[in-house]
């Protein structure tokens, strides 16, 4: 298997997980480089689900070694708390390596997260309220607390102090809330980096040292291209760069070590939180979608927005992330539809376009133009053969992939790692 990126090719949700378990059979190392505990992976095998955070999805295959990269954002807690649980089911965390240059979530990251929510009131974002945008913003200050300094108790109790004694001003000034006890913070971080420790490394002399040595790469993305820092629909998008490119950003790779792009995309679309969502259906077919896919956050356990799928959007992130090939998941969720919609065009301003609108904020005043093909009733959970599926639902496939100019190689039937198609 050649070194792949794999990216969400919407707006996050898409089943990445599941993608990167199946694809992690044949890799040797499995590296997540973007985002923190605001992502939620989840892989079904047989009987078990698990439901990942930050530990990549790679650490279920035992002779996979398993790196959180530099561009992630740890909460130490809900790390330790991941590690501890895959622990008692019988999964081995030997193989995990954390980055000395991934950034700490701290408390006053999540209350901040929360506080600067509520002040938006209607224009708020949606966020997970995990504090992620707050330690990205304080890594962009050069004011963030790395997991190298975590790990030290001399540096960490010092970095501590300098950021409390800004953070508790501006709680206290600006928002009336009571300021963090140092002591409180150091003790508890203290305890998680005790336990942290023996996972800590330089990952990207790892990563480059696999690479040179012929090793297999897996990079694991999260949230989607529509989700990027600068890409997506700002300002309602996270705050990493989750587009193919932040797998070198993330990991010290150079771009040249990524031999193919895979986005991950369902077979519709949904989006969680704010922002502008062309196809979206608040009818009876979105909630017939909702239901059929479990659409609610792993994270949040929020309601997902659903709509048919936006090949408009769908192209931009072919071409924002060189996609080589596409894993449409999901599919099954569509069967007992009669008539599917694909949107293949937007009408902005009384013209068609088949392109995104410079300024996402002018997407809000198109219409979505839409194919309209025959849906199909026929149980496809079982099915493992393209050939094999209803004749309607090869040719919604053909149709997408014809709209978007990019093979669709993978098609998820159902959330176990065997209802699988490869094309």
């Amino acid at each position: 298997m050649p070194n792949i990126a794999v990216v969400g090719a919407q707006w996050g949700d898409e089943a990445k997980g599941k993608v990167v378990d199946f694809l992690a059979c044949e890799a040797d190392v499995v590296v997540r480089y973007n985002g923190g505990n605001n992502a939620g992976h989840t892989v079904v095998l047989g009987s078990e689900t698990f439901k990942f955070h930050l530990v990549p999805c790679g650490i279920l295959n035992a002779k996979v070694l398993s790196v959180i990269a530099d561009g992630v954002v740890v909460d130490p807690e809900v790390l330790v708390t991941e590690m501890d649980g895959l622990t008692r089911r019988g999964i081995s965390i030997e193989k995990l390596r954390v980055s000395t240059n991934a950034h700490v979530i701290m408390p006053y990251h999540r209350l901040l997260d929360r506080l600067e929510e509520e002040g938006k009131g209607r224009k708020a974002i949606g966020t997970t309220i995990r504090g992620i945008g707050p330690v990205y913003a304080d890594k962009a200050a050069r004011i963030g607390i790395r997991i190298a300094e975590l790990v030290d108790p001399a540096r960490f109790r010092g970095r501590l102090a300098e950021n409390l004694k800004l953070k508790n001003l501006l709680l206290e000034k600006v928002y009336g809330a009571e300021p963090f006890s140092e002591e409180a913070i150091y003790q508890e971080y203290s305890a998680y980096a005790e336990r942290i420790r023996p996972y800590v490394t330089n990952t990207s002399y790892v990563v480059n040292w696999a690479a040179a040595e012929g090793q297999t790469l897996l990079f694991e993305g999260a949230q989607g291209t529509l989700l990027d820092i600068d890409h997506g629909t700002y300002p309602y998008v996270t705050s990493s760069h989750s587009v193919a490119g932040g797998a070198c950003l993330g990991t010290g790779i150079g771009p040249r070590a990524i031999d193919r792009v895979i986005g991950v995309g369902k077979a519709y679309t949904t989006r969680v939180g704010a922002g502008v969502f062309p196809t979206e259906l608040l009818d009876d077919v979105g909630d017939y979608i909702r239901e059929r896919g479990k659409e609610y956050g792993t994270t949040t356990g929020r309601a997902r927005r659903c709509g048919w799928l936006d090949t408009v959007a769908l192209r931009f992130s072919v071409m924002v992330n060189g996609l080589t090939g596409l894993s449409m998941t999901l599919l099954d969720v569509l069967t007992g539809l009669e008539k599917l919609k694909v949107c293949k065009a937007y009408k902005c301003d009384g013209s068609e376009t088949s392109q995104l609108p410079g300024d996402w904020e002018t997407v809000q005043e198109c219409v979505p133009i839409y194919n309209e093909l025959p849906g199909w009733s026929e149980d496809i959970s079982g099915i493992t053969r393209f050939d094999d599926l209803p004749a309607n639902a090869r040719a919604y496939v053909k149709h997408v992939e014809e709209l978007v100019g990019v093979p669709i190689e993978i098609i998820s039937v159902g959330p176990e790692r065997g209802q699988t198609i490869v094309r």
